[in-house]
């Protein structure tokens, strides 16, 4: 499977620990509003997201990934993948390796 999601409890500090630990790219922060959306889309490296508060769902070829507040998505290279924000919004931390 292309992505990966773990549900969890991660706050931001927890995220930016990770990406240190696993040797990531500087974070990126960022937010949407409620049923924003992206439409399909790639990367050329390894995308690692953590969601921080309301919810957001990714459309990937192997199905439908909610990531809510705390948990988790792991996106590899070439992943085709689009998302929509859930009703509260969003803020989410990222970062590629």
């Amino acid at each position: 499977m292309g992505a990966t999601a773990r549900a969890g409890n991660a706050t931001r500090a927890d995220a930016v620990a990770a990406f240190e630990a696993e040797g990531c790219s500087a974070p990126r922060f960022w937010r949407n509003g409620p049923d924003d959306r992206y439409g399909p889309h790639h990367h050329g490296f390894h995308k690692v997201l953590f969601c921080l508060s309301g919810s957001i769902v990714f459309h990937t070829d192997a199905g439908d990934i909610e990531l809510e507040a705390g948990g988790r998505l792991d996106i590899k290279p070439g992943t085709s993948h689009s998302a929509t924000v859930g009703p509260e919004g969003c803020d989410c931390v990222e970062a590629s390796r």
